[in-house]
């Protein structure tokens, strides 16, 4: 009974933020007004029949970003590589790893993609190389320059019993490998690696191994790359004195990573003073070579504040975009409408004057958006990203709504969940969120000739795959599009933000601007019908009417469907969503599937309406 009353009483409207102004005259760059795209090649497509996904697999599938509306792919990492950690682990930073192919087949990527108007990231992985780098091996030997290339460090002692030489001190990897430090025999003392043992942490004090990264650097850009995402970026630098870390809870196992207070391995001073000079040298670059400007996104899993270091500031820059991963690690399924507006209101409100926001949903490293909200919150997590004022990211498949795969333990690939073991690799595998590309419903979703890929294919990509939503009236993947669209207008791209809460579970934004569309976002996050009061939004003219943009592929409203401003009208299934707008919108053409439905239906009626006569007229008699 108390739902049903929730729903119909008046619920108190509150605004809690408003921001985002942009000035209308201000041209934006390309990393502003496009999507980042990213792909894990591995897993996009597989052009040779290897079961792994290949740089000229990307090329073929290249006019897919274009058909979707992204403006740049980001690439995970395509270099050389043992694979310890599938590809973050580099043993030459200037060549591509044989599994994507050649040099020469990224020359012809980054050619095609430039035909397309699309731009090209590539991940940087700057923190630590292979073990197997050539860099590493002359290191172990004491040879110069390298000698000092990573962070070696004596033992503090040696075990009286054992003999087997003591660590520096008590600091532990990020993949709960303890310690944080390996002893090499041959150079007698212990390297540093924050991740893998495989992967030995360089020394951002060395001025040898510095210019060598700028160096690298240039390579790329010189080879047509448009810009960088810089991978784990607040571990570069360690506090110098390599003093122990204090414990968060002295009672609890202390062979954890998370119960370490990680004050002398993360966010260090001279962590920026390294990314600065990068910053400087892409931004010299595009002024030297007279390209379009050279960007720089850095991933950095840490707190709000120290998030906000990485933009540095108008005299010193540094990255145009830290990765924002606010949505990622703070909302969660039990999240409700004032939690999601905190987020946003929280990155909004923390930015340095004159930066730019980003959002992203999911990535490489954690569960899709379907297994942690639910398939049917895919269209609504997709508008809140692509629609927030700032940058949006996509990884991979989320347009399609793509679900995680169960991998089983024989399966296994991702290090992070091998090292916990069989009983626990289930808890953090990343595995499940790198499953292959679901192209089309043929022999390994489209991705591949064989049924042997890298990872299993998902089992239901026989109806859900690109090709199938291509062809349906409604699907995630058309929404996407059209959100898409909305991107590319002023509104969207220059347009006051402001947040609403409408009762605990129904998130509501608006963007609007001076003599330009406005645009309404609806998000119900109940698992009950709710009916918003649009008469309580500010929209500037105040209209009597709104027009359906996109509606989530669950919802009764349709793109094009009128829906009056003026009380409690409109109805919203559970976990619909709604993108709403002031300007006429024609509704969705019909599908060749859908007219050839509607087609083959004429003679059945016909046939219908002929017995139903003749049964007629034989009761009669």
């Amino acid at each position: 009974m108390w739902a049903i009353m929730h729903h119909l009483l008046p619920v108190a409207l509150l605004l809690l933020s408003t921001a985002c102004y942009v000035n209308c005259q201000q041209k934006l760059d390309w990393w502003q007004t496009s999507t980042i795209y990213q792909v894990y090649p591995r897993s996009f497509k597989d052009s040779n029949g290897d079961g792994i996904g290949d740089l000229k697999g990307i090329e073929q599938m290249a006019d897919y970003f274009k058909e979707i509306g992204v403006g740049a792919v980001w690439l995970s990492p395509i270099f050389k590589s043992p694979m310890a950690d599938f590809g973050y682990d580099i043993s030459d930073y200037r060549q591509i790893d044989p599994a994507f192919g050649t040099l020469n087949d990224f020359k012809s990527l980054a050619k095609k993609l430039k035909s397309l108007g699309i731009k090209l990231l590539l991940d940087f992985v700057p923190n630590h190389s292979s073990d197997e780098h050539e860099w590493f091996k002359r290191s172990v030997k004491r040879e110069k320059p390298y000698d000092d290339f990573y962070v070696w460090k004596d033992a503090k002692g040696f075990d009286q019993e054992s003999g087997k030489p003591i660590p520096p001190n008590n600091w532990i990897s990020v993949f709960n490998i303890n310690p944080m430090w390996t002893w090499n025999e041959e150079r007698r003392q212990f390297y540093l690696h924050q991740f893998l043992n495989k992967q030995p942490d360089l020394n951002y004090r060395n001025e040898d191994l510095k210019r060598e990264m700028q160096d690298i650097l240039t390579f790329w850009l010189s080879n047509g790359v448009d810009g960088f995402r810089v991978d784990a970026v607040p571990f570069l630098v360690e506090e110098s004195s390599f003093r122990d870390e204090a414990y968060v809870d002295e009672s609890k196992a202390k062979d954890m990573y998370a119960n370490l207070n990680h004050t002398e391995t993360m966010d260090q001073p001279e962590t920026f003073q390294v990314i600065r000079s990068w910053r400087r040298l892409m931004d010299n670059f595009t002024d030297t070579h007279k390209t379009d400007r050279k960007v720089m996104l850095t991933e950095a899993y840490t707190d709000l504040k120290k998030t906000m270091w990485y933009y540095g500031n108008k005299t010193h820059p540094i990255s145009q975009m830290p990765f924002n991963f606010e949505l990622l690690t703070k909302i969660t399924p039990q999240s409700d409408a004032i939690t999601i507006l905190r987020t946003v209101d929280s990155w909004l409100q923390s930015m340095p004057e004159g930066m730019w926001a980003n959002w992203v949903i999911g990535n490489h490293d954690n569960p899709r958006v379907a297994k942690r909200f639910g398939a049917e919150m895919t269209d609504a997590f997709n508008m809140l990203v692509t629609l927030l004022p700032g940058t949006a990211v996509t990884y991979y498949g989320e347009e399609l709504g793509m679900e995680d795969v169960f991998v089983r333990w024989d399966q296994a690939k991702d290090p992070a969940g091998i090292v916990l073991g069989k009983d626990k690799y289930l808890t953090v595998t990343r595995d499940s969120c790198r499953s292959p590309m679901q192209w089309s419903d043929a022999i390994s979703a489209g991705f591949s000739k064989t049924s042997g890929t890298w990872l299993p294919v998902n089992p239901n990509y026989w109806h859900l795959n690109v090709e199938n939503q291509r062809k349906a009236e409604r699907s995630h993947l058309k929404t996407y599009k059209h959100l898409m669209q909305a991107r590319q207008t002023a509104t969207i791209q220059k347009g006051q933000y402001n947040g609403y809460n409408q009762g605990d579970g129904v998130f509501i934004f608006t963007r609007t601007l001076a003599g330009e569309p406005s645009y309404v976002v609806i998000m119900n996050l109940n698992t009950e019908i709710y009916r918003p009061d649009l008469s309580k939004i500010e929209i500037p003219g105040s209209p009597k009417k709104l027009y359906v943009y996109t509606s989530s592929l669950n919802s009764a409203q349709k793109r094009g469907d009128v829906v009056m401003t003026s009380g409690r009208d409109l109805e919203l299934r559970p976990k619909a969503s709604l993108v709403l707008t002031s300007q006429t919108v024609k509704p969705e053409p019909l599908t060749k599937s859908s007219s050839n439905r509607l087609t083959s239906l004429v003679p059945q009626t016909l046939v219908v309406m002929v017995v139903c006569h003749l049964i007629s007229r034989l009761n009669l008699s």
